[in-house]
């Protein structure tokens, strides 16, 4: 019984410990803000009131700040789930377009199914498309050497260029109101119902919950994953118990790039309602953000969407009423991620005093 306890004990520490390092970054991140604003002559106090008023002060800000944690959850998705093997995916945004773009076309230009064909047809060809220009960056990393973390981020300004030349081309909307480039009206047979009434909160965010769990019972249960994690975590070992390195790191990738291709094709089916140049573009770097805060694990995925997504729902109620200009954000969520960088520093330097108190004993 008390090994029991011991152990669990043991297990509970570890995880307070994990969590207690992202605590700390979003702390001092709102602490150094603060001082910024107060530096700039806003008041600091009322502008964090207004930003919880914003994001959770009534019914339908609640359901705002789950709408912008929805499709933060698919890129940070695409990110974490290729981190897993060793793989460094930042191109979650140029695959969310382009699954948005191959989802939006059967999206607009069927009109002839029901609901319950339409919906998961443009899901499916959303991961489709998402999941084909992951495996361009992951092919020129696994034959060629590349570095994914440049080839992926020159593919997600090549996929916003894509997205601009069809709906400025083939798939205009020849009705545009002043020639605005963009697509067609998505059919309403692909739209997804609001699931808490009086607001927009839509049924992508359930399609995402799933997703996290799929994510989670992926890498916790199943063989596969098990094999995926011992790849990022040691390709030595990986590579002596003769598993395929090269095709579990492409796995991920494509999962992940599906993934992120089909937030694309939820925020068409929920948010946009067609295709427009640029749309959801703070997603970018918000979404590796959010899989880095939440330690790529699913909870933390899901909580620190849901911290991104209460500062871009609140912002707009903060600069109404505080006049606190919502770039101060910005630098808050930059912030976080640098004081959570400290963690690795603090990790390494750990060792070297306990090596000199070592020494002096």
């Amino acid at each position: 019984m008390d090994m029991v306890i011991r152990n669990c004990t043991r297990r509970a520490w570890g995880s307070l410990k994990g969590w207690m390092f992202p605590l700390a970054a979003i702390l001092l991140a709102l602490l150094a803000s603060a001082v910024i604003m107060a530096f700039m002559g806003y008041d600091a106090l009322l502008a964090y009131q207004c930003l919880l008023q914003g994001a959770f002060g009534s019914l339908n800000a609640i359901g705002e700040t789950l709408v912008k944690a929805t499709s933060l959850i698919f890129v940070a998705l695409s990110f974490a789930f290729a981190m897993r093997s060793g793989m460094y995916n930042l191109g979650g945004m140029g695959q969310f377009y382009l699954g948005a773009l191959f989802g939006g076309w059967i999206g607009y230009s069927i009109s002839t199914l029901l609901p319950v064909a339409h919906i998961p047809l443009m899901l499916l060809c959303g991961f489709i498309g998402g999941a084909v220009y992951a495996l361009l960056p992951a092919l020129l990393k696994i034959y060629l050497g590349a570095n994914e973390l440049i080839s992926t981020i020159m593919f997600n300004n090549i996929a916003m260029q894509i997205l601009s030349m069809f709906v400025a081309g083939p798939m205009k909307d020849p009705n545009s109101v002043n020639n605005a480039s963009q697509s067609p009206l998505m059919q309403e047979s692909v739209d997804l119902p609001i699931i808490l009434s009086g607001t927009r909160l839509h049924a992508g965010f359930l399609i995402a919950i799933a997703c996290l769990v799929a994510y989670w019972l992926f890498y916790s249960y199943s063989a596969k994953g098990y094999e995926v994690r011992v790849v990022g975590l040691n390709q030595g070992v990986a590579q002596y118990a003769g598993m395929n390195i090269a095709g579990n790191r492409l796995l991920t990738m494509l999962i992940g790039g599906g993934l992120a291709g089909i937030g694309g094709c939820v925020e068409l089916m929920s948010v946009q309602s067609r295709l427009i140049q640029g749309f959801s573009s703070y997603l970018s770097f918000q979404g590796i953000s959010v899989a880095l805060l939440g330690n790529c694990t699913p909870f933390g995925i899901f909580f620190s969407s849901v911290l991104y997504g209460a500062l871009n729902a609140g912002s707009t109620h903060m600069q109404m009423i505080a006049k606190v200009p919502v770039p101060i954000l910005d630098i808050t969520q930059a912030l976080i991620i640098l004081f959570l960088a400290g963690r690795g520093i603090l990790q390494r330097g750990w060792p070297l005093r306990k090596k000199g108190q070592a020494r002096r004993a």
